[in-house]
Order: C-alpha cells, then structure tokens, then sequence
C-alpha cells in the first residue's frame, strides 16, 4: 500500500528515542535520549528540518546530564 506520508516519514530522521525514558529533575532532559518532555510529545509534528537540529544537540546535553551526575574528582 502506497501513501505519500508513508514516504515522506521514511525521508524523516528517525526518533531518538531508546526506550529509556526516566526525565531528570534538574534540566527536564530524558536521560535515555536527551529530550524534554514537550520535545518527546512534539516529535510527530515536528518538520524534518526541526528534527535534525534537535538530534544535533542531544549529544551535547547527554553529555551535560553524564558530567552533571559525576562527582568532581577529589582535589588534594
């Protein structure tokens, strides 16, 4: 069965979602992918090119979370 928004999804970057889904207190950022919670909801209605700046800065705020969680090395 063909449909133009069958195609047009397969063109879309795919979610970044990996199933873990626990949202942190401090930034609002889910610690499985990096999204808020208004971006998970939102991702459907998002256009491609909203999508791929988004997923280009989830590495970054993953990274933010990780630092964020580890204790400061020992000073001494």
């Amino acid at each position: 069965f063909y449909s133009p928004e069958r195609k047009m999804n397969a063109a879309t970057p795919d979610s970044p979602c990996t199933r873990v889904c626990l949202l942190d207190d401090g930034t609002g950022w889910c610690l499985g992918c990096g999204r808020t919670g208004a971006e998970i909801a939102g991702w459907l209605a998002m256009s491609t090119a909203e999508r791929i700046v988004l997923k280009a800065a989830l590495p970054a705020r993953l990274v933010a979370l990780v630092e964020a969680k580890t204790p400061a090395a020992s000073q001494g």
